[in-house]
């Protein structure tokens, strides 16, 4: 197999994208296992670094084949369309790390595709049937998250209703299972993006004929997506962790049984969704369910905002970033 090097660099973009991830998004698994007190920061980061690389083996790679076939045309795009969308997605998810705001590396890899595609062939790259099934997954599957959390504590505490204090100690020591499966769904969702991007690209620079992953391509995803996670990101863990409210064993049980749930059934279904958004709808559901006033709702309003803008702006990023390789005369 011949690789060139536009087609490394695409290749290396990819895994950069997913390393970044990796670290953003192991926030999400363990912030509320942190604040409850249940683990570690590193026994947390450990156990969910080793639960994302396993993810992309046990659950097959249908996120990866939406990613690769049903949001762009493979046959309108180069690989300077997917280095464009990368760097985006990459620019995005640093700026936003670096804030500590725990926005969408999903939503961002989504705009810069979109953004890269349409400046390249114009609507005729883009699959607007399978585009909408990705946005429909991405803003309802969030939706989800909040009402399964809402409606979780509540049967929660009517079961426990007449149980002693010592069932908090079941609510910890559930966490281990309760987070390896949360991580579990992360590394089979978000690892298969980058896996879906580095197969399209082996298509487009003509190694592959079809959309085949190779073992290779998904040893790499997930070993990175790993190496990110095992070093956390602090900033968020404390956005997700303590700003909302103060969270209890029961609370951090409730959010990661609601997400591990949300996120496996989505790749099972082979729908690429944010983790950073289900795992925060489903923390805002589980403390507006104990009580509303709970939630700092102006903390939850940053992030939507966070989440409405990412699509746009790195769809902007990706279409600039194309035609300035375009004007410069880049090709990749």
């Amino acid at each position: 197999m011949l690789i060139s090097g536009s087609l490394l660099f695409v290749i290396i973009l990819s895994l950069i994208f997913n390393f970044i991830n990796g670290m953003r998004d192991a926030s999400n698994i363990v912030a509320t296992v942190i604040s409850s007190r249940a683990f570690s920061p590193r026994m947390a980061l450990s156990m969910t670094a080793i639960a994302e690389f396993c993810g992309p083996f046990l659950f097959g790679v249908t996120v990866a084949k939406t990613i690769g076939n049903d949001i762009v045309t493979s046959e309108l795009i180069s690989l300077n369309t997917l280095s464009a969308s990368l760097i985006s997605a990459i620019v995005w998810n640093l700026v936003t790390w670096f804030f500590g705001i725990p926005s969408s590396s999903s939503h961002a890899l989504i705009g810069g595709l979109i953004g890269s595609a349409f400046a390249s062939s114009g609507m005729d790259a883009i699959n607007l049937a399978g585009l909408w099934k990705v946005l429909l997954a991405l803003f309802a599957f969030p939706l989800a998250g909040f009402l399964i959390g809402f409606l979780l504590l509540k049967l929660i505490y009517f079961l426990a209703q007449n149980a002693s204090p010592n069932i908090n100690n079941f609510f910890k020591r559930s966490q281990l299972l309760t987070s390896i499966a949360l991580a579990l769904g992360h590394g089979t969702n978000d690892a298969q993006k980058p896996i879906g991007i580095i197969t399209l690209s082996l298509m487009i620079g003509g190694v592959l004929t079809e959309f085949s992953v190779p073992f290779w391509v998904i040893f790499a995803s997930a070993l990175t997506m790993a190496l990110g996670a095992s070093l956390g990101g602090w900033r968020l863990i404390r956005t997700l962790g303590g700003k909302f409210y103060k969270i209890r064993p029961v609370h951090s049980f409730a959010t990661q049984l609601t997400s591990g749930f949300a996120i496996l059934a989505a790749s099972v279904l082979g729908l690429p969704i944010s983790t950073s958004q289900v795992v925060s709808s489903a923390i805002v559901g589980v403390g507006a369910s104990e009580r509303v006033s709970k939630v700092r709702w102006s903390v939850a309003g940053d992030i939507l905002t966070a989440w409405l803008i990412t699509i746009p702006v790195s769809a902007l990023v990706s279409a600039g970033i194309y035609s300035l390789f375009v004007v410069v005369g880049v090709r990749f």
